[in-house]
């Protein structure tokens, strides 16, 4: 043991051994204070010598605090709570330990090499100077006489044969150790050698450390080894198992190998395998020289792998998907202008936008395709050939052209997003793919997972670009404010390099681990709102507004578009019905209330449903033919069709009213109206708002309020009616929650009536935020708010004056059914809403 520890000191520290250091045999043992270290996860035992690093400055402190104190120190391990070692009832007992030699390290921590001594119990703690001071009390051992009695012997001798099985089983105790064990007489000291030596839990160690009874303490030891024994023995009996099935592999590896010999030898190597099939599916679909590199590599490994093992099949499959994916092939683009625009109006009724920008891509990509094609077009040159037929082959070369844009479609539901994303690959000749992202949480779904995951698969980018079978498909990624994010990640991040056109030429699947080019393919992206989408991936698209419809665009859709549809999905496609254009502008006004046109479908569809059955139980269909049945749909049937009205317009009231005034909002589903409600009653000036608003909506109820204080001077109330008062303003439908700025001019103008007791004009509408000194700010989503107005039948709509550029670029419809002022202040709002009574007659003095 002696010799043990001085090949020990010379390794660590480069010194001679001094055995007088170590003081094996003289112990001070006796009740005294010293410096706590908390070790982590590390319990010392007496009786043995060990090599530890400080790296704590807790711990640090307490090294530099020994050496005042002989160079003693009290360790404890700590296993449950590290921000309160005290706090722990296992920390109570611990060890006395010795420094024999310090070595300061260059990052300012220790390699200190200590003896432990004895094990104490902490009787009481305190702190000095940050360190951590504890008393100590030696640890009283009892249960066994001197001599030793012969079953104290027999409990020794069981201990030592269970920790000779314990070391031949682990393989991990020095020979040294080994024979100390086997040679010690003492109990305790051959318990500690033991414990220090075992694999155990921190948990268990320190449990052993604290028996005073020194025959429990080797019989919980006893038990604790045979444990170990018994759970060794298992796993030795399962890896036994495992390596004769490997052996049998093996076995089976070398018979198919020689099997292979003797059909070569027999002339029966000609028929192909699937192997030299795979390689010759993915050299066809020519990808680049990484994916060839890699997949080589692949078919190496598959084929030294048993055909039924699960890496066989992982690798399989996963050289299948390489072959799948279109890596060359592409659709040529339809370079016909007129056609695109035939077939864009043929399928969608306004959007002008959104089809314009279509038109510019197609003609950009015919002035690029038509340049290419000139310089390829030389004497004896047939490259220039694959430019000229309509329909390119797979293994043609994709030319070098434009990058396919980022458009995101936003708009109100039911507006013709989605069904965009068709007629667009129609009229580029393209491909088709979507994918909805709604809901999607895993970022997985977008990039796929590691193929080493059981049931692993690319992510929707590329499972849908196999589907597409080109490399520039219009690939339609649907609804995507509603990506969400949790634990599993977030997608919209991983949508990122997906939709940047300088970085998607690279995209790199989790499963496929090679680089993908997605830059021809052209990304098309919807959403009801952008507030949702993060500012990040926002920035990567270009965003085309899709308005919602005002009620004379409603009617031609319903014309040219749901009306045929209707009739053909429900067979009366060869009937002679007739809609009404009054007839279908009922339905429009009092079964729908929409930005889009998805509930006028729905209903539409439900009236020429009611007809057919009609029709069937008339007998056309049976007895006679159904393009006899003639029917025209009148306003008056609507309600035996249809049911009765469910939007009659309520909340707005025909005849002014002290204290009601109508805002307009925008919503992710479209515009609406939004009356404002105040009453006043005798109080001290509080101030009561209802109706789900928001914080920002409540901020503006204080800055009207307060603008009307500044302006009490000019209209016709007094200002202590507004410390004398209680006011309560409520916007009504309090299920629906409300926010945003622009109802500030729609409040205050509420508040001025209440104060001034005089009812606004009728049918007038208004937005706009309102400032602490009475401007009115611009307002976004101005179509759907006048569209809002419309419906609900306001005669006049006042705008904030910045707006004036946008009503300039709405449509002529929208512009002749409203009247609309521009207006710059409060005070300009309220001379036109209100009569001159309000105004404040100035007093003359005689």
């Amino acid at each position: 043991m002696k010799k043990f520890f001085e090949r020990l000191h010379i390794k660590l520290f480069g010194k001679k051994y001094y055995p007088e250091d170590y003081n094996f045999n003289e112990k001070e043992i006796s009740t005294e204070s010293f410096p706590l270290l908390a070790l982590r996860d590390l319990v010392l035992f007496p009786d043995t010598v060990i090599s530890i690093f400080i790296k704590q400055s807790s711990d640090i402190a307490a090294i530099d605090e020994a050496r005042l104190r002989e160079n003693r120190l009290f360790a404890s391990c700590i296993v449950k709570d590290e921000t309160n070692p005290l706090a722990n009832e296992h920390c109570k007992t611990g060890t006395v330990i010795r420094i024999i030699n310090r070595l300061k390290l260059p990052d300012n921590t220790y390699r200190v090499l200590i003896q432990c001594e004895y094990r104490g119990v902490i009787i009481s703690s305190s702190n000095q100077h940050g360190v951590a001071l504890v008393k100590v009390e030696p640890l009283k051992t009892t249960g066994l006489n001197d001599p030793l009695s012969d079953d104290d012997l027999a409990l020794m001798r069981s201990v030592q044969k269970s920790f000779a099985q314990y070391a031949e089983y682990s393989r991990r105790i020095s020979g040294d150790t080994l024979a100390a064990v086997e040679k010690t007489e003492n109990p305790e000291r051959l318990a500690n050698l033991i414990c220090n030596s075992v694999y155990l839990k921190p948990e268990k160690k320190t449990e052993l450390l604290g028996f005073a009874d020194t025959r429990q303490r080797l019989h919980e030891i006893l038990e604790t080894l045979e444990r170990e024994n018994q759970i060794y023995g298992i796993q030795k009996n399962i890896s036994g198992k495992v390596k004769s099935r490997m052996d049998k592999r093996h076995r089976e590896y070398i018979l198919n190998e020689q099997l292979k010999e003797i059909n070569k030898e027999l002339g029966k190597d000609k028929i192909e395998d699937e192997f030299v099939i795979l390689e010759n599916r993915i050299a066809e679909k020519k990808p680049p020289q990484e994916v060839l590199e890699k997949t080589a590599k692949e078919i190496k490994r598959l084929r030294k792998l048993q055909p039924f093992s699960p890496e066989a099949g992982v690798l399989r499959t996963y050289l299948e998907w390489i072959a799948d994916l279109p890596w060359s092939s592409f659709t040529v683009d339809a370079g016909d202008l007129v056609e695109a625009e035939k077939i864009l109006d043929e399928d969608h009724f306004g959007m002008e936008k959104a089809k314009e920008r279509i038109i510019e891509f197609i003609a950009v990509r015919q002035l690029i395709g038509n340049e290419e094609q000139n310089k390829n077009e030389q004497p004896g040159d047939l490259a220039a050939l694959s430019l000229i037929p309509d329909t390119v082959p797979i293994n043609s070369p994709l030319p070098n052209s434009i990058k396919g844009p980022i458009l995101c479609f936003v708009g109100p539901p039911g507006t013709g997003k989605t069904s965009l994303g068709k007629s667009v690959a129609r009229a580029l000749g393209r491909e088709f793919v979507r994918i909805s992202l709604g809901g999607v949480r895993d970022e997985a779904e977008i990039r796929g997972h590691r193929k080493t995951y059981v049931g692993a698969l690319p992510g929707k980018i590329i499972q849908s670009m196999r589907k597409a079978q080109t490399v520039n498909p219009v690939f339609l990624l649907d609804e995507i404010d509603k990506l969400s994010w949790d634990f599993r990640g977030d997608p919209a991040s991983a949508l990122l390099e997906v939709l940047d056109p300088e970085q998607n030429s690279t995209f790199t699947d989790h499963y496929l681990e090679v680089q993908y080019d997605l830059s021809k393919v052209m990304f098309l992206t919807t959403a009801n709102s952008l507030h949702s989408i993060p500012y990040p991936l926002l920035d990567r698209m270009e965003i085309i507004e899709v308005p919602g419809y005002g009620e004379n665009e409603k009617l031609s859709i319903a014309k040219q578009f749901l009306v045929p549809k209707e009739l053909r999905n429900n067979g009366l496609n060869t009937a002679q019905i007739t809609f009404r254009d009054d007839t279908l502008k009922d339905i429009i006004r009092y079964w729908t209330m929409e930005s889009g046109v998805r509930n006028l479908e729905r209903e539409t569809a439900r009236c020429i449903r009611r007809i057919a059955r009609d029709a069937v139980n008339k007998g056309y269909g049976k007895d006679k033919p159904i393009s006899e049945f003639k029917k025209t749909v009148k306003p008056a049937s609507l309600e035996k069709l249809l049911g009765r009205k469910k939007y009659k317009r309520d909340l707005v009231y025909r005849e002014a009213r002290v204290g009601v005034t109508y805002g307009l909002a925008w919503t992710e589903y479209g515009g609406t109206i939004m009356p404002v409600e105040t009453i006043r009653y005798d109080g001290s000036g509080e101030l009561l708002i209802t109706g789900n608003l928001g914080d920002v909506m409540k901020e503006s109820v204080r800055i009207a309020l307060s603008y009307l204080r500044s302006a009490g001077g000019k209209y016709n109330f007094s200002l202590d009616a507004l410390s004398k008062s209680d006011f309560h303003i409520h916007v009504p439908e309090g299920a629906i929650p409300k926010d945003g700025p622009s109802a500030g001019i729609t409040l205050a103008s509420s508040l001025l009536s209440t104060l001034c007791k005089v009812p606004p004009l009728p049918c007038i509408a208004m937005t706009g935020e309102i400032t602490l000194t009475g401007r009115v700010l611009p307002i976004g989503g101005l179509k759907e708010k006048l569209l809002a107005a419309i419906r609900n039948g306001m005669e006049t709509v006042l705008l904030p004056r910045d707006n004036e550029e946008h009503w300039n670029e709405l449509d002529k419809e929208i512009r002749s059914s409203v009247k609309v002022e521009f207006l710059e202040t409060a005070a300009d709002v309220f001379e036109r809403l209100f009569p001159k009574e309000i105004i404040k007659k100035k007093s003359t003095r005689p």
